[in-house]
């Protein structure tokens, strides 16, 4: 009885531990990917995601900065670097769409977007 209660329980934490963690990690690569774009840090976001086994595209939509997509957070912070960089790697129809946004900030990332939707 005692070491099928001890099986049990050690069941149910590693269970829990496993189901908890994700979360947890989603929350730690948003955060870092938002402090990557504010401060413009285009080499450590590449490295990060690479490191991760991350691609923008994939992210993109569930990610939240200051409830903001990423690219509308790099317009909002002036982050050339890191705003290009998603730029040359989303989609078309997500860059398209998320023109009216970028107008509103630097030129360096308009031309870029027209750039990437004109192509």
């Amino acid at each position: 009885m005692k070491k099928l209660l001890l099986a049990s329980t050690i069941t149910v934490l590693t269970m829990t531990s496993v189901v908890t963690t994700p979360q947890a990690q989603a929350a730690n690569i948003a955060q870092s990917l938002c402090e990557y774009v504010a401060a413009d840090d285009k080499k450590r976001m590449r490295s990060f995601l690479k490191t991760n086994k991350l691609k923008i595209r994939s992210i993109f939509k569930g990610i939240k900065c200051n409830g903001k997509n990423l690219l509308e957070f790099a317009v909002s912070k002036g982050s050339v670097q890191t705003g290009t960089l998603m730029i040359s790697k989303l989609p078309r129809k997500v860059v398209s769409a998320n023109l009216a946004l970028i107008q509103n900030g630097s030129q360096l990332l308009l031309d870029a977007a027209n750039k990437r939707v004109s192509r």
